[in-house]
């Protein structure tokens, strides 16, 4: 097992830039009833710098880790995103849902389907059915629907996530956790995004919104480091 000290000095410096563009979001924070391509720019500029952290261990490595690469085309769908999110006052909400809900496709998929863990993931569909049944009285239309189906991606994506981790014995690793951690983060700030937008103004939404979306965002692409096999050794283990 890695430790924590390790992890720091190996990949602390990798995400210096995206300190740096989450501080410049948060130090401008432009208005957003006011949106422009500058305030996507800034909105976008920390994903941009995971997509940079990633490529940092090199095209090669990208290439040798399946999972990685999909965490990878994930951070491209979730820029998209974020930019159609900027004008959702204008009509582009649902472009936005849509390339989260891709997103979370890849993300799934990096994470995969092994441990099934079905108790984990029953808890995870009570949980989605609870929050869901909390948001139906405020939808109409076909956000009744939208949501719904969004809302059950990002719980499967969830599950993937948690399913893997163990916090004792000797298969514990810093990757899985900071996947989990990344993925209930993930559906706390779309929960609060859901709660804001279709039930009743949430204190400090933005904030609370933007600060659990980035840090998800860091920890999910931090858990494409190391907790995934290299094709070589994936092919081997299948033919065993």
């Amino acid at each position: 097992m890695v430790s924590p000290v390790t992890v720091v000095k190996s990949e602390g410096p990798k995400l210096v830039p995206f300190f740096k563009a989450t501080c410049v979001y948060f130090v401008l924070w432009l208005p957003s009833s006011s949106p422009s391509w500058v305030s996507a720019l800034v909105k976008c500029l920390p994903i941009f710098c995971l997509w940079l952290f990633l490529l940092a261990h090199g095209l090669g490595f990208l290439l040798a880790h399946p999972s990685a690469t999909r965490i990878f085309v994930g951070l491209i769908f979730s820029a998209l995103g974020d930019a159609f999110l900027i004008w959702q006052d204008q009509g582009y909400f649902v472009h936005g849902l849509l390339m989260f809900a891709v997103t979370h496709m890849f993300y799934a998929s990096a994470f995969g389907m092994r441990p099934l863990a079905l108790r984990t993931g029953l808890v995870m569909a009570v949980l989605s059915g609870l929050c869901y049944a909390l948001l139906y009285p405020c939808l109409t239309g076909a956000s009744t629907y939208l949501v719904g189906v969004y809302m059950a991606l990002i719980s499967f994506m969830g599950w993937r996530a948690v399913a893997g981790l163990q916090l004792v014995g000797t298969a514990w690793r810093w990757t899985e956790l900071a996947a989990g951690s990344g993925a209930l983060l993930f559906i706390a700030s779309d929960l609060t995004i859901a709660l804001n937008k279709f039930c009743f103004p949430v204190p400090y939404s933005r904030a609370l919104i933007m600060s659990t979306y980035y840090t998800a965002q860091m920890l999910i692409a931090l858990s494409a480091v190391e907790s995934r096999e290299p094709v070589e050794d994936y092919r081997l283990s299948k033919a065993k």
